[in-house]
């Protein structure tokens, strides 16, 4: 069975809530997981953010929205008891509930529109526009749809960019990710017969320690043959450590041979990678903007 949505939690919640206990959200976490006959693994699936599970989550938004309609209750840290509002709806109300039954409720009509007043154009941003997400979830699934449209714009950006600003780029991402030591300092290299060697960080002020790099704008994919002859050129620098860069990928007999190599490390960064590292490090990328997400703090309003 996959995960139920936030609202398909709705009637069971309260059906466990309807002997009037009073449960805290793990207990209620766990009484619905049983009802729903999930899985281990379907327990652990965790939000893109991996701050906390899907399902607790969807849990926890049943709950909100339970008691923004007074159905159910806090009576205490974390608490949660149904009112007699709630007993009647459940006794009254046939077939789930959703949202949209709870509209009759002035209470949760009150909530939606204190919502509503929160987003510049509501028609823009209901939370009710994709009823099998939670707000968060919603959230989340925005934020990542942003990011793979940034990457997949940025990569074209960097195949459309000269090889020789290429290999700038390449150069200041590693220099940002803290491969220039205490020197600081990186350069595309200008060598001749260097062997293809694109770049070089020296890692302390003596040059004793050096990364060499390479950086392939391309859009064929990179084969074992480009990677050995890199391997070889190491020698022209005296380099133990190399990196790889490419906007396309690598041949898995590519991949293959790196892993063999004896007495050099070489990484392989592909187009994927390499602009998950620039947006990481704020590289060819600016912040649009900054939310925060903040919830209650229980801490704070427990009374001795």
């Amino acid at each position: 069975m996959s995960i139920p949505d936030y609202q398909t939690l709705m009637r069971p919640l309260l059906e466990t809530l309807s002997d009037g206990k009073e449960l805290r959200l793990k207990e209620l976490v766990d009484q619905l997981s049983r009802k729903f006959s999930l899985s281990e693994e379907e327990m652990k699936t965790l939000l893109p953010s991996g701050q906390q599970t899907v399902f607790k989550n969807r849990v926890g938004w049943a709950k909100t929205y339970l008691k923004n309609a007074g159905l159910v209750e806090s009576t205490g840290r974390g608490i949660t008891k149904i009112t007699s509002p709630g007993i009647d709806f459940l006794r009254t109300h046939q077939g789930p509930v959703n949202a949209k039954n709870l509209e009759k409720f002035q209470q949760f009509q009150d909530f939606r529109s204190r919502s509503s007043r929160t987003v510049v154009e509501k028609d823009e941003c209901n939370l009710s526009s994709v009823p099998n997400l939670t707000p968060m979830e919603q959230i989340e699934s925005a934020f990542n749809e942003t990011l793979q449209t940034t990457q997949v714009e940025l990569l074209d950006r960097l195949r459309r960019c000269s090889p020789l600003f290429f290999e700038h780029v390449v150069v200041e991402l590693l220099l940002k990710m803290g491969y220039g030591g205490i020197t600081g300092k990186g350069q595309v290299t200008q060598f001749s017969n260097d062997g293809g060697l694109d770049g070089i960080i020296n890692q302390d002020k003596l040059g004793l320690d050096v990364v060499c790099i390479q950086a392939k704008r391309w859009e064929s994919t990179v084969g074992r043959p480009v990677v050995q002859g890199f391997v070889g050129s190491m020698d022209y620098v005296r380099a133990k450590k190399g990196v790889i860069i490419t906007t396309s990928r690598f041949s898995r007999d590519a991949e293959d041979y790196v892993q063999r190599v004896e007495g050099k490390k070489v990484v392989l960064i592909d187009g994927d990678e390499l602009t998950k590292l620039m947006i990481d490090h704020n590289l060819g990328v600016t912040v649009k903007k900054t939310y925060e997400i903040k919830e209650i703090s229980n801490d704070y309003f427990e009374e001795d």
